[in-house]
């Protein structure tokens, strides 16, 4: 992809997602942010928990996950360091961490994810949440998966979960037009590469659900369709 069109793809995002955290609150009814992803939450009991728990959160928005993973934190101790491009986002996270009182339990970076370093064998817990398709190629894509796995304690868990197949639609025409996400890859593909990268890893979960999104861009109403994919994978224990 040429920097033109990434940095017209940004921009796009960069309006789109600003606009709905400050129109929409978190865990208010009305859109994405109304609740935390289930199975993220879920995972937490596949972790050892006799010991202080580091988890990461990529792409971390305001915290739909970070926060309720911070408070399900709070009985063992532990911490969550969360990462995400937009300023906006990172501050509104350090409100809504304050007000659900796990500040003291969560940190923040602002870092474009596509090339942030992960120190290997830091984490018990890897979370991605539609996150990844906004990378910057499918080059930086493998590059993450690599930096997450090789970031990930021994029986540390990976959540993905990423939009595959997707395509944007004028709502006044029905006709297809650009997409503007930076990373556009069919599931066949994007499940290869997920496959893998977590070669003797052990599957907790796979599915894929067809979304539907109906966003604004530029005032144009859009239909934006995809196939979700969720990932779970368990990294297995050193022998000992």
């Amino acid at each position: 992809m040429n920097t033109a069109r990434l940095q017209r793809i940004r921009q796009e995002e960069k309006q789109y997602h600003e606009a709905c955290f400050e129109q929409h609150r978190l865990y208010a009814k009305g859109s994405w942010l109304d609740k935390p992803i289930p199975l993220v939450m879920q995972l937490i009991e596949k972790l050892d928990n006799e010991r202080p728990l580091a988890f990461l959160d990529l792409g971390c928005g305001v915290g739909r996950n970070s926060i309720p993973l911070a408070q399900r934190l709070k009985p063992s101790i532990g911490r969550i360091h969360c990462v995400d491009l937009l300023d906006l986002a990172l501050e509104k996270l350090q409100v809504y961490s304050h007000e659900f009182n796990v500040d003291p339990l969560i940190s923040t970076e602002q870092a474009d994810i596509s090339s942030y370093e992960i120190p290997p064998d830091t984490y018990d817990y890897i979370v991605a949440a539609s996150s990844l398709e906004h990378v910057k190629s499918e080059e930086s894509f493998n590059k993450v998966l690599r930096r997450m796995a090789e970031g990930t304690k021994p029986g540390g868990i990976n959540f993905i979960m990423m939009n595959t197949n997707i395509e944007e639609f004028d709502q006044r025409t029905g006709q297809k037009r650009e997409t503007y996400i930076e990373v556009v890859m069919s599931q066949e593909r994007a499940l290869a590469s997920l496959q893998a990268k977590y070669t003797g890893w052990e599957r907790l979960h796979l599915s894929t659900t067809p979304m539907r999104l109906e966003i604004t861009r530029q005032d144009v109403p859009i239909l934006l369709q995809a196939d979700s994919l969720m990932y779970a994978v368990k990294r297995p224990k050193e022998a000992t």
